[in-house]
């Protein structure tokens, strides 16, 4: 019995490995609508043009995604998809899951929001709930596919949320430390200046970036996605 005991107890900690302790999922935001049925609609069009390969790397996410505008030539060794729309959140892209993610069977996923989600309001328990639901739909509907979380960034127009910000990545970090199909990219050290404030490397908005701040991301997610991860896409 005590061997018996000791080999249930090993197996339920190889599979928090990948279904790391979850919490409930938060509650959709209060009056929330989705505003980017557009913009999905526009993916949707373009993919019945030309639907991207499987087993691609899909970049997905709000508009630090969308406005990577070098993406393929900053990664000439993948077959890159970039799905950022507008302003979006983690929630919205959990709303449109089955139309901006799901098709693709992508071999890889960069994942970048969070940001949006707490200047609208929501806690860094809030939008880290609403992770995880993505990594649950994820698993659903694509396996083990390994996602990478890139942190959000600071920036001088929301510096003041710095603070949050530092508590969503935390969170978001341990739970890729439990995964074995999530990883972190940490880049708020490349983009700040030695007293902590954020680089000059953003556009007349003080928000999103200059090609050198893509500049500054760019060899962080290369390294990360070369190092990857032990947990692989089915088929890929």
């Amino acid at each position: 019995m005590m061997r018996f005991a000791a080999g249930f107890a090993a197996c339920l900690l190889s599979a928090c490995a990948t279904h790391a302790a979850l919490p409930d999922l938060a509650q959709s935001p209060p009056g929330k609508a989705p505003a980017f049925d557009a913009a999905i609609a526009a993916f949707e069009a373009a993919d019945r043009t030309a639907m991207p390969p499987r087993c691609a790397t899909l970049f997905v996410g709000a508009s630090s995604i969308r406005f990577w505008r070098s993406l393929k030539e900053d990664f000439p060794d993948r077959t890159v998809i970039n799905r950022g729309f507008g302003g979006s959140t983690i929630w919205e892209v959990d709303h449109y899951f089955d139309r901006v993610v799901a098709p693709y069977r992508p071999r890889e996923i960069v994942f970048y929001a969070g940001e949006n989600d707490l200047n609208a309001g929501r806690t860094p328990d809030e939008a880290y709930a609403d992770f995880v639901q993505f990594m649950r739909l994820k698993e659903k509907a694509l396996g083990a596919t390994p996602v990478w979380f890139i942190s959000a960034k600071p920036s001088k127009l929301r510096f003041d949320q710095l603070e949050k910000q530092s508590a969503l990545n935390a969170k978001l970090r341990a739970l890729a430390d439990m995964r074995d199909d999530l990883a972190y990219i940490d880049v708020v050290p490349a983009m700040q200046k030695p007293d902590g404030t954020p680089k000059d490397i953003f556009v007349e908005d003080n928000l999103h970036m200059t090609p050198e701040g893509y500049a500054l991301w760019t060899p962080l997610v290369d390294a990360a996605l070369d190092a990857g991860q032990s947990a692989k896409a089915p088929g890929c």
